[in-house]
Parts: structure tokens; C-alpha cells; sequence
């Protein structure tokens, strides 16, 4: 009998996302591999009804990464990285795998090549430097908020090339350390892998031609917490129904807007708060609950309403289910962007969003069935990836060669 593959997955717990996708990729190898997932604990919610046993590793506070993230400016210290790097060759020599497949854990691009292991980096192609589409929104950072949107924007695209190269000096630092090479910009450290795996289609996230032949797209990796129904979901009245969840990263502030814009239009909604608020209703048609099984609350809904990352927007599309995206960070934007392109969704500006703006996009989505065609669509495109089976069919020729 043939020894089973060991896979060592690498969560990096700075989002529920970056722990939930691996969880997921695990899950699907579990039967074919030795698996083990190794992370911090602050997400470990995804963990649950499965076998898996986190083992456990450090990562920065995910408020933190989010106060970052909100000030535009770089996501880890030199520090941080060189202690990530420790941990992760002391992990690596401990757990001895064949593979390991990290999501977010920068760290990596130096310590599987220290300890000699294929490295294979999960990440969205809208990240990628052979990205067809190469230009950048403005998130709402500091900038935004000091000068708005319409003055930000310009002394953004000057900028942001200066500011990719800037975010990627801490790890460069340690790549040189180590004999590694540099890279030019941000984009190739998060991309960068023995292996890189896009957690997206070619159709919605199209890159070049010339794209390198060791980046694979293994298609969404769609996750739904193992979370019972709520004693309400067989008490929502009939008639336009929205799925509303801003994750882990969202702007929960904008729930009252977002409960009375709904009401307003005639529009039920089931509300997942991911535990970040105790809002309170007043409304008879708003339904709330810490978590929900998002993909069939996505499946039962005519309409979604999320923080525009792809955790929730590809749960979404997978159900066929169109997306109005409240983005605020880079990478909602950048999701939103290509879902908006196909036709599936709009995006709106969280830090700046106003109630009229809502309330034409949720009539919008009621009213223009087109939505919901280009998100059939979209589902089609999906249909025809099976992460799992991807990453696992990958690993095996990565194995045999």
C-alpha cells in the first residue's frame, strides 16, 4: 500500500476567511492524506463538526490587522515576520510534511524554503502580477477619509506603486537574510509559492498569457459554519428576501441603515452578525442570529449583502445568488470589481455609503432580474472547479515528479 501524503495546511488567523479556506481544502484531502492545520485560535469556529485538531501557532491580533489594513499601512513588521519565520521552521521540522499549503502566511515564502518543503501559497488572483486587470481602487484608508474619495483617488494611483514596494520591504528584508531574492512589489509576496493556487476561475479572475506555468486555479473554496437554524427561519414571511452578513471585517455600524433600507423597500432579511454586535430590531421583517449556515442561507435568499470579500461573495455566486458588496479594505474592492464586470453584483463604498445609495441598489436587485442571470452564470462557471480534487490531483504530481 502506498504511504499516504502528508499535507501540513497554514492558517494565517488574521481573518475568518484565511482560516475557513484551508479548513475546507483540508477537509476534502482528509480521506486520501495524513492532514493537520496549524493556526492561532481566534477563528476556530471554522474548526467545528470537523475532525481536524488546530495545532497551534501565533499570528498577530486580528484587530490589529484591521487597524492596519484601515490606515493603509504595512501589514507585518520585520519583527513579526522574523518571529513567524522561527515558528514556522520549528513547525515544519516537528510536523515533517510532504506539502505544506499556506493562506496568508507571508512568513512562508522564507521558512518552506529554509526547511525544504514545497510550498504551495493560496491566494486570490486579483492579487496576482499577471493579473489582466492591473489597476487598483482606492480602499478606504486614512487618505479617503481625510480627503474623500474624489481627491484621494488621483494621489492614490500616484502613490500606490511606491506603497506596494514599501509593503513588501519587511519581507524582503528577510528574504536577503535567508540568500532569497527580492521582490519588486507586494502583490509577488502574497502570490509567491513553490506552487500558487488561486482560489478563483480564470473567466471571473482572468490573468495573462504568460502567466507562470506553476499557478494553478483551483476554483472557490466556498465554507459555511456548522451552525443549527434558528428557531425564526421557518417564520419568514413571504415575498423579497436578503441574506445580510459584513463577516469578520465588515462595517457592523451600517446594520441600522441597512435594517432600514430593507424595511423601507419590503425586503425580509436574515442577518448573521458573526457575533460583532447586538444590534437591536425593531422591525418585523429583519431576523437575526450571531451565525447562520450561509449557504443555504445564501441559496434561500433573492439577494446577498456582504463586506464584498470573497468568503461570502463566491458563497453567494455559488448559489447563484447576486452581491451588493459594502467594501472598505483593497481586496473587497478587487472582488467586487470582477463580480461587478460580470454583471452579478454592485459595489459600494462603506466609508462613504448613504441611505439613498442603498436604497437604489437593494431596488435595483428586486427589480432587474439581470442580476441574477449573470449570477447563474457565474454558479455555471464555479460548477466546473472542485478545489479539493484540484489541490489533491496537484499534489499528487507534484509528488510523483
Amino acid at each position: 500500500m502506498a504511504e499516504r501524503r502528508r499535507v501540513l495546511f497554514v492558517a494565517e488567523a488574521v481573518s475568518l476567511a484565511h482560516v475557513a479556506r484551508p479548513v475546507v481544502l483540508a477537509q476534502a484531502l482528509a480521506p486520501a492524506c495524513d492532514v493537520s492545520i496549524a493556526s492561532a485560535g481566534a477563528f476556530d469556529l471554522c474548526l467545528r463538526g470537523t475532525d481536524l485538531a488546530r495545532v497551534g501557532l501565533d499570528s498577530i491580533a486580528p484587530a490589529l490587522f484591521l487597524e492596519r489594513l484601515a490606515e493603509g499601512a504595512p501589514l507585518y513588521t520585520q519583527a513579526e515576520l522574523a518571529r513567524y519565520i522561527e515558528q514556522d521552521v520549528e513547525l515544519l521540522q516537528r510536523q515533517k510534511p510532504d506539502v505544506v499549503v499556506g493562506d496568508f502566511r507571508l512568513s512562508l515564502s522564507v521558512s518552506a524554503r529554509v526547511a525544504g518543503i514545497p510550498y504551495m501559497a493560496l491566494c486570490n488572483a486579483h492579487w496576482s502580477p499577471w493579473s489582466v486587470h492591473r489597476r487598483f481602487p482606492l480602499p478606504d484608508i486614512t487618505l479617503t477619509r481625510l480627503l474623500g474619495p474624489a481627491l484621494a483617488t488621483p494621489i492614490f494611483q500616484m502613490a500606490q506603486p511606491i506603497a506596494f514596494r514599501l509593503h513588501a520591504r519587511p519581507l524582503n528584508a528577510l528574504r536577503r537574510k535567508h540568500g532569497l531574492s527580492t521582490f519588486p512589489d507586494v502583490r509577488y509576496a502574497y502570490t509567491d509559492g513553490d506552487f500558487t493556487l488561486y482560489a478563483d476561475t480564470p473567466s471571473l479572475v482572468p490573468v495573462t498569457a504568460d502567466c507562470p506555468s506553476n499557478h494553478h486555479f483551483i476554483g472557490p473554496i466556498v465554507w459555511s459554519p456548522d451552525t443549527p437554524l434558528p428557531e425564526w427561519w421557518t417564520q419568514i414571511p413571504d415575498g423579497p428576501l436578503a441574506y445580510l452578513t459584513l463577516g469578520s471585517t465588515g462595517r457592523v455600524d451600517l446594520l441600522p441603515m441597512l435594517f432600514d433600507v430593507l424595511e423601507r423597500q419590503g425586503v425580509q432579511c436574515m442577518t448573521a452578525t458573526a457575533g460583532r454586535s447586538n444590534v437591536a430590531v425593531s422591525s418585523a421583517s429583519c431576523f437575526v442570529a450571531d451565525y447562520l449556515p450561509g449557504a443555504s442561507a445564501a441559496a434561500r435568499a433573492d439577494f446577498v449583502i456582504c463586506n464584498g470579500g470573497s468568503a461570502t461573495v463566491y458563497q453567494a455566486l455559488s448559489e447563484g445568488r447576486p452581491v451588493i458588496g459594502i467594501c472598505s479594505n483593497m481586496d473587497q474592492f478587487l472582488t467586487m470589481s470582477r463580480v461587478q464586470d460580470a454583471g452579478a453584483g454592485i459595489c459600494l463604498r462603506a466609508g462613504t455609503v448613504k441611505q439613498d445609495e442603498l436604497q437604489v441598489a437593494v431596488d435595483r436587485m428586486v427589480r432587474d432580474p439581470g442580476f441574477a442571470t449573470a449570477a447563474g452564470r457565474v454558479r455555471a462557471d464555479f460548477s466546473g472547479f472542485v478545489a479539493g480534487k484540484r489541490l489533491n490531483d496537484l499534489i499528487g504530481t507534484i509528488l510523483k515528479a
